[in-house]
């Protein structure tokens, strides 16, 4: 599937991209179960599916097969520097797989291959394909719209040197990005585990809202709820 950006972005406007992905060693780490559960998503309502992650291009591959809807895909390289389709090579694989986006890693920091963000932009473009750009600054936003990236995503927000952890979205980079390049588009992502949270991020001009971990997790949801209820081990016995 390839779109123009004014067409992915009437796609995705307002509305949910749910990223389906699982790490090594998860309950969830296999390509059969990726494409199921971005199948649940988009019988929920979600606008566009993120996915590749560990699972790479054969996750990008079959959930492409498997849904109507935009695939934004990656590829994840480690855990450590620029991680994040961090190379021309898998921009390269990613959009070949059939991925409509590819989302990479936007910042300044050096890529594995030598090259410069801007060139992989250059390369996704070159071959018909959109580029998301996870950054975790202003700056780094503002960089990345100038190097040609179609949107930028908040996704590195607290996972960088150059951005404080939270344990919440970042709501004031979301508001700070649309102020600043009223032109690129600005896609939430990073610890959105809440409808609330994902309005929230609209009303602070974001296009559009990527929510993994809470949907598509059930070890984190388990997790969520039996913490709530050891709190509550005193006031509940008898």
């Amino acid at each position: 599937m390839r779109l123009t950006r004014e067409e992915f972005v009437r796609t995705i406007h307002g509305r949910l991209i749910v990223s389906c992905q699982a790490p090594e060693g998860h309950p969830l780490r296999d390509t059969p179960t990726i494409v199921r559960m971005a199948q649940a998503a988009v019988r929920g309502g979600a606008a566009a599916i993120r996915c590749g992650g560990v699972g790479g291009v054969p996750d990008v591959a079959a959930v492409r097969a498997a849904v109507d809807v935009p695939v934004l895909g990656l590829t994840k390289d480690g855990t450590e520097g620029v991680y994040i389709t961090p190379t021309v090579a898998a921009a390269h694989a990613v959009l070949d797989a059939g991925a409509a986006v590819v989302a990479a890693d936007g910042t300044s920091r050096p890529r594995p291959d030598g090259s410069a963000f801007a060139d992989l932009v250059a390369a996704a473009h070159g071959r018909g394909g959109l580029v998301l750009a996870d950054v975790s600054t202003v700056d780094e936003g503002i960089a990345a719209a100038e190097a040609g990236a179609d949107l930028v995503a908040t996704t590195l927000s607290g996972y960088t040197g150059n951005s404080p952890h939270r344990d919440g979205p970042d709501l004031d980079l979301v508001a700070a990005l649309r102020k600043a390049l009223p032109a690129t588009p600005v896609i939430a992502e990073g610890r959105y585990h809440s409808p609330d949270s994902a309005a929230a991020a609209l009303a602070r001009g974001a296009a559009a809202v990527v929510v993994g971990t809470a949907i598509t997790d059930p070890a984190w949801l388990t997790a969520s709820f039996a913490a709530a209820a050891a709190g509550q081990t005193g006031v509940l016995s008898p």
